[in-house]
């Protein structure tokens, strides 16, 4: 039985930024990177669904809030 391969986000691009503690290709932390392998598929899933917020975050600052304005 062959092995299915193990979904990634990764992109090559390996640093973390120490402001937010983001991988600055995957936008995963240091602990979600090291945990990769062991997660589940949901577990990885739920990683996932986070990371186009993280984007977000690092391309348009944090979300503003009312008081803010």
């Amino acid at each position: 039985m062959a092995s299915r391969p193990i979904k990634s986000p990764c992109v090559q691009v390996c640093v973390v930024d120490p402001a937010n503690g983001w991988c600055e290709g995957c936008y995963r932390t240091l602990a979600e990177i090291g945990g990769w392998m062991r997660y589940s598929d949901a577990e990885r899933d739920r990683v996932i669904a986070t990371l186009g917020a993280r984007r977000r975050v690092v391309r348009d600052g944090p979300p503003r809030r009312e008081s803010d304005e």
